[in-house]
């Protein structure tokens, strides 16, 4: 008989979460059209709407033509239910309650204690390992959605120091597909930023910090081999993400340290043939033909790479790492010199600035 339960019908538990769900999306709910949404008798939804009162839900018979049913505001917070995804979601919004400036940060982790203690344990397992760093998103910032099992996919792989393979969609490249290998990284850190959710990962084939947008990514399984990890410039994840921004907009004002990775050097060029091209740097002439340069990017090898344009010596004040990233980058050069067929030098530009 249609609208009866079956051998396969969902349990009782389950029914109710469903039978709950319904309720909270509309004000009012037919009995029949209950039962129909459900597939079980209307006896069968008296029941539940029963077990819910039960349970402190406080539900209203609405009368009628075809009577029905409400649920109303209660005067106490009854049991919560929510299915997994939902969970998630709640777990995420609690652990980024700290980002909206209200005074609420150690109520929140109470809340998300509570809620980690009734879940289910494949999920609390699951939901363990997805530890993001949250920044408050600017009011016109575009969304993207992402599905919570990629999101819990990346956590894992974080937390178990594993190699993440994945598929990518790129805007400048075509998505990959199963003629394409699978991109891999080492998966450091998972950041909410700007509506968008990043995770930076180092990639080892191309030796570089990596920055990827999550809802474009599909991850396969199984995941890569264990990695010994590392920290990011700076040692802050969310200042490291937003200098990155920072350097692909081309936004100055901030001065150097705002930058994740910071330097001290001095230029064999006049000052003021420096300060032009200078960004948000300090400039500070030391003699008539040499000047102190203090600036900062994203990473250190586009530091290195930055510097590289002036055409003049450059002596390293420090830090050591972008000591480091000069040798690699004058190894490289050299790798791309002796490839290379020879040819004939390129003219100095005249204000001596690399074009």
């Amino acid at each position: 008989m249609k609208g009866m339960p079956t051998s396969s019908a969902p349990s009782t538990s389950r029914r109710l979460l469903s039978l709950l769900s319904l309720l909270q999306v509309r004000r009012d709910w037919p009995g029949d059209l209950l039962a129909e949404r459900l597939d079980v008798s209307p006896r069968t939804v008296r029941r539940d709407i029963d077990r819910l009162r039960e349970l402190g839900y406080p539900v209203r018979a609405t009368k009628g033509p075809e009577g029905g049913y409400r649920l109303d505001a209660g005067s106490h917070l009854p049991p919560l239910l929510f299915d997994d995804e939902q969970a998630v979601a709640l777990a995420v919004a609690l652990r980024g309650a700290a980002q909206t400036g209200a005074d609420i940060e150690e109520p929140a982790l109470r809340a998300l204690a509570t809620l980690q203690q009734v879940m289910p344990s494949r999920l609390r397992n699951r939901l363990d390992f997805l530890e993001p760093t949250v920044l408050a998103r600017a009011p016109d910032a575009e969304q993207a959605s992402v599905r919570t099992d990629v999101l819990l996919d990346i956590g894992a792989a974080i937390r178990a120091r594993e190699e993440l393979r994945f598929d990518y969609e790129s805007p400048r490249r075509p998505p990959t597909t199963d003629l394409v290998p699978p991109r891999c990284a080492q998966p450091h850190h998972l950041v909410a930023f700007a509506g968008h959710w990043y995770l930076l990962a180092w990639e080892p084939t191309r030796d570089g910090w990596r920055v990827y947008r999550a809802d474009r990514m599909t991850p396969r399984t199984p995941n890569g081999p264990r990695f010994v990890p590392r920290e990011v410039p700076g040692g802050d994840p969310a200042a490291f993400l937003a200098a990155r921004f920072k350097g692909s907009a081309g936004r100055a004002g901030d001065g150097p340290d705002a930058w994740p990775c910071t330097a001290d050097v001095i230029l064999d060029l006049p000052a003021h043939e420096v300060a032009p091209f200078a960004r948000d740097a300090v400039v500070e002439p030391l003699e008539p033909h040499r000047c102190r340069l203090r600036t900062g990017s994203w990473s250190w090898a586009g530091l290195a790479a930055y510097l590289a344009r002036f055409d003049a010596d450059i002596d390293v004040l420090g830090p050591p790492e972008l000591r480091a990233a000069f040798e690699k980058l004058a190894r490289r050069a050299a790798k791309a010199t002796a490839s290379g067929p020879d040819s004939a030098p390129l003219p100095r530009p005249a204000n001596r600035m690399a074009q």
